[in-house]
């Protein structure tokens, strides 16, 4: 029987994401295990192509917004469900491709289950959020809870 110590949600703040961690939540307070919630920026958004900010310090603070906001996000994430209190949480952003990113935090922080949303938000988001999950349930190590 799979007891997890170590639980890994990624989230892109959406409702089926919400309901990933309600789920990660439950089951780390049952079995007494650190829950790591992940919002991973997508490479899409790699600043490079920013050619109509003129400075490298314009740069650097669209950068830092955009961490700042997702860090936001991730505490007002964590606020809506109680449980949370009665859970030690890391929340934690990267930036890069979505899949390859949940997966290097997966092995980085030695998580011995993935719960994630086997779907996202609306739109295009909902295709990409689908390819994600499909792909981190054929690359994980560890077992992936798909929920819905």
């Amino acid at each position: 029987m799979l007891m997890p110590t170590r639980i890994l949600v990624p989230t892109d703040f959406s409702e089926y994401s919400d309901r990933a961690l309600s789920q990660a939540l439950d089951i780390a307070k049952e079995y007494y295990a650190k829950l790591y919630l992940l919002h991973v920026l997508h490479e899409i958004l790699d600043f490079t192509g920013l050619d109509f900010i003129s400075s490298e310090k314009m740069i650097h603070e669209f950068k830092d917004n955009t961490l700042a906001w997702a860090k936001k996000c991730l505490e007002l994430q964590l606020e809506r469900f109680p449980q949370a209190r009665e859970v030690e949480v890391y929340t934690n952003v990267r930036k890069g491709v979505l899949y390859d990113e949940i997966l290097k935090e997966a092995k980085e922080e030695r998580i011995d289950l993935i719960v994630i949303a086997s779907l996202g938000a609306t739109g295009i988001a909902k295709y990409l959020i689908g390819s994600v999950a499909r792909n981190v349930l054929k690359e994980s190590k560890c077992p992936v809870l798909l929920t819905k």
